[in-house]
């Protein structure tokens, strides 16, 4: 039997990590996940991935601020997808400097480690549709012809981290592609107020928590479940002869968008419970409307998102609950 393929991932252990080893190790590859563990949630996503997976994972408590750990690393891989990042806007406001060093130095790190020591090697960049800025009072959904705005020091340090991705495949001649993502959302997401506010508002109405909504909560995003996400990844590998050098808008499109009342509303309905919140003044660089224009991903690659909205919510609600039972179990 061949050796299956190696795909390293940095970040790999959290969600968005988490989600993609899954479906790359079903779609045959071997999965090395590169994390410092630092965010909550990624130890227990590690456990679950290790078991679900025995001998198809390889582990490595890395940090890509380490420049020189990645080379070994990165010689071993048939393909990179790069996902390490510090992922709030409010974190980033608090320090600059370090949401710079993980998100734009950590991502020099992995290319430059790539262009050394295995430059043919696909690398997927997860980058953000921050990088267009607040976007005004549009309600037009965005494509990548959209003009970059970067706003607040996470878009200014995922912006630039998206050009110097681009920027590798023209100056380099090497494999690199650009995802723009919106709002994911999906099984192993543990979600706070600053990132991942689908799951947040979930686990927070689970648990009788009140929540705080920023803004007036009729601000609208579309919404991809990671399942989605994940072909997205194997896809832009497997056709990165038409991938490279890319950026694609990633999200639901407008068949998912919804606004925040919206969401904690049907989030009411599938649990049973009622929401508890209030409002707060909306925080810097927030968007009122953003829905991805997917339609080059779809013409191009073939892709668009299949889960439903209501359907990953279902989806995301029954995980959340088990999670609970067995973190009540073991503790």
């Amino acid at each position: 039997m061949p050796r299956a393929r190696n795909l390293l991932i940095t970040g790999g252990a959290g969600f968005l990590g988490v989600n993609a080893a899954d479906h790359m190790i079903r779609a045959g590859w071997h999965v090395t996940v590169l994390d410092n563990l630092s965010r909550g949630g990624t130890e227990r996503n590690l456990e679950w991935l290790t078991g679900h997976h025995a001998g198809a994972v390889t582990f490595i408590k890395e940090d890509v601020r380490n420049a020189q750990a990645l080379a070994p690393h990165v010689r071993d891989a048939n393909a990179v997808l790069h996902l390490a990042a510090q992922v709030a806007v409010t974190t980033s406001l608090v320090d600059p400097t370090a949401d710079f060093e993980v998100n734009a130095g950590g991502t020099v790190n992995v290319l430059e480690a790539v262009r050394r020591h295995n430059r043919e090697a696909p690398v997927v960049f997860a980058s953000t549709n921050k990088v267009y800025g607040k976007l005004g009072k549009s309600n037009a959904a965005c494509k990548e012809t959209q003009p970059l705005d970067f706003h607040s020091p996470y878009g200014c340090s995922k912006g630039a981290a998206d050009q110097y991705v681009r920027d590798y495949a023209r100056c380099f001649d090497m494999n690199t592609v650009v995802l723009r993502q919106s709002c994911i959302y999906g099984a192993h997401q543990y979600g706070t107020e600053d990132q991942g506010w689908v799951a947040h508002f979930v686990h927070s109405i689970l648990n009788d928590r009140p929540l705080t909504i920023y803004g007036d909560g009729k601000q609208v995003r579309d919404l991809l479940d990671a399942r989605d996400l994940s072909r997205l990844y194997e896809t832009a590998i497997e056709r990165i002869d038409a991938t490279k050098g890319e950026i694609y808008n990633v999200g639901g499109g407008p068949s998912n968008q919804r606004n925040l009342l919206e969401v904690i509303e049907r989030i009411g309905k599938l649990t049973g419970r009622e929401p508890s919140y209030s409002f707060a003044d909306w925080r810097e660089g927030d968007q009122e409307f953003y829905v991805s224009d997917v339609s080059k991903a779809k013409e191009q690659l073939g892709w668009e998102p299949e889960v439903a909205f209501d359907d990953g919510l279902r989806d995301l609600i029954t995980w959340a609950r088990e999670s609970s039972r067995r973190l009540f179990w073991r503790s």
